[in-house]
């Protein structure tokens, strides 16, 4: 799936529940947080004509991040610095999750290459998760979630009073 529907799994998740602002901030960017490891990609396109590239985002993209440890690494962060801690923390590991299974399900690149999600790294590298149905970046399946979330966004802004805080324009 792409950045922008992980981001509104975390802030639609984030809404199930009595939390704080700054709790459901956590919660919303922890559906987001496992792509911190694309951004490799920026060497990896600055160094692609050089005589040593950096090849990071195709090394690491859904390896550093995409993983059990990261997901024990955001929610022990979360019971830190969160107010509803362990509220939170449960909803920071469900949307990782959510994360990671959409990346399963819909994020096959036009080369038709599967990203497999190594889940129990760092701790072992036996499990690799692959589904051979998995559909590209931009098929309908992610188009039809991407807009679902978003109808789901637009009903909690208004259901709760929300929809004043965002600029729309």
């Amino acid at each position: 799936m792409n950045p922008i529907s992980h981001l509104l799994t975390g802030w639609v998740a984030a809404n199930t529940a009595d939390l704080t602002t700054r709790d459901r901030v956590v919660v919303t960017l922890a559906g987001v947080a496992p792509d911190i490891d694309g951004l490799g990609i920026v060497a990896e396109i600055l160094t692609e004509n050089t005589t040593s590239p950096l090849l990071w985002y195709s090394q690491y993209h859904h390896v550093l991040c995409h993983n059990l440890g990261f997901g024990l690494l955001l929610v022990v962060t979360t019971v830190f610095i969160s107010v509803r801690r362990w509220m939170t923390a449960f909803l920071v590991m469900v949307v990782f999750h959510l994360h990671l299974l959409g990346d399963l399900v819909g994020s096959r690149g036009p080369d038709n290459y599967q990203w497999p999600i190594s889940y129990l790294y760092p701790f072992s590298d036996r499990l690799k998760l692959i589904w051979a149905g998995q559909w590209e970046l931009n098929a309908w399946p992610n188009i039809l979630i991407t807009a679902l979330l978003l109808a789901a966004t637009v009903y909690i802004f208004r259901k709760n009073g929300r929809s004043s805080q965002i600029p729309l324009a």
